[in-house]
């Protein structure tokens, strides 16, 4: 039987306090991961590591998971601390040569998805800007970017800035026909929307725990498909890179020839197992049904927000869990004192207020908060 998505509401206590829309920021995180957490720590407490192999075994069922979350397979999903370190391995780990291109919105992007490609400028690389007129990253913008010369396009699956998401699949079929790789920062999109890097033809994608997919920073996961794999030299190598990780008695040197190669020592077993109930909670809930209530909520966002005359995007045709605003004046920082003062969760970014709700938030939830936006505009 299917459960109410108000049930869930039970699990995230910040709603007793604030109205929490601001997932694409930082994502509160659940009782059932917090008990993850806690269930672990107490069996380190009272027993050591009497029980190490239940939690690696732990450790690869979360793999599982995240692997089916994204539609991958478990030995193409490495444990990494964040994004920015997954897009790290990526670009460092790749075989440059003098010349080669990188694509990219640089004016767009986040960091995280524009400083590791610049950072090879000195080994000779050369990161071409993408034209981003609209405030999203289309298909047709990365072929007129593309050139002979061009190895790896970098985009993010959401633009954190804007909200427009970016049409994977197609971009996926340019790259293709080109010959050229496809690396994605998926933050703000796993948790948030079904995403299947098969069916897009991504051959990296990086994205961490601590916004849509409800778990904690400094845990996330890093997909590299299985035909790439060799072509990405791991940047740092330990232990646990090689095929006999196990074997303290003598040195083997030969590494892993899975994602899990860039995992150089001891697991992060709290945020793993954080994750972990994050991502149950996810599956359980079903992507389809996430993605569906997200969107009503956007929706009912964008109308209410437009009656009062504010400016909203992006396009319901380009969104994703992301809507952008500014009221009726354009004081974007007043207002989100205001709202701050109120206890609702937000974030203002290039001036604009960014609003991203989850699956458990309500439309009651929706209409307080225009409400509120109504009241300011009256002051």
């Amino acid at each position: 039987m299917t459960r109410p998505l108000e049930s869930y509401r039970a699990e995230f206590p910040v709603l007793q306090e604030q109205l929490y829309l601001n997932h694409a920021g930082v994502a509160p995180t659940s009782l059932r991961a917090a008990s993850a957490v806690r269930g672990w720590m107490e069996d380190l407490v009272h027993h050591g590591i009497q029980h190490e192999r239940g939690w690696e075994a732990h450790c690869e069922k979360v793999r599982g998971l995240a692997a089916r979350l994204i539609g991958a397979a478990p030995d193409e999903v490495a444990f990494v601390r964040n994004t920015s370190h997954g897009l790290g391995l990526v670009a460092e780990g790749l075989d440059w040569r003098a010349g080669d291109e990188v694509v990219v919105a640089t004016s767009l992007e986040y960091p995280s998805n524009v400083y590791p490609w610049l950072h090879l400028r000195d080994r000779g690389v050369v990161v071409r800007d993408i034209e981003t007129p609209t405030g999203g990253v289309t298909p047709e913008a990365v072929a007129a970017a593309l050139t002979s010369r061009t190895r790896l396009v970098a985009v993010s699956s959401v633009q954190f800035a804007t909200g427009c998401r970016t049409d994977l699949d197609a971009l996926g079929a340019v790259c293709e026909r080109a010959g050229v790789l496809l690396c994605v920062d998926g933050i703000q999109s796993v948790g948030c929307l079904p995403v299947d890097v098969k069916k897009s033809r991504a051959h990296f994608l990086s994205a961490d725990s601590h916004k849509w997919m409800l778990g904690i920073a400094g845990i996330g996961i890093l997909y590299v498909a299985r035909d790439v794999l060799p072509r990405v030299r791991p940047v740092l190598v330990g232990w646990r890179s090689t095929t006999d990780a196990w074997n303290f008695n003598r040195s083997h040197f030969e590494l892993r020839p899975d994602a899990l190669k860039f995992e150089e020592g001891s697991a992060a077993y709290t945020g793993i197992y954080a994750l972990g109930a994050a991502l149950e909670m996810l599956l359980e809930v079903g992507m389809d049904r996430i993605s569906e209530r997200i969107g009503q909520l956007v929706a009912r966002l964008d109308a209410g927000l437009r009656d009062l005359g504010c400016d909203v995007g992006p396009a319901p045709e380009h969104r994703a869990g992301i809507l952008t605003f500014l009221p009726p004046g354009a004081d974007a920082r007043a207002l989100s004192a205001w709202l701050s003062e109120r206890k609702v969760a937000h974030s203002v970014r290039r001036g604009r207020i960014r609003l991203s709700p989850h699956f458990y938030n309500t439309p009651e939830e929706v209409d307080r908060l225009v409400a509120w936006v109504r009241e300011f505009s009256r002051t």
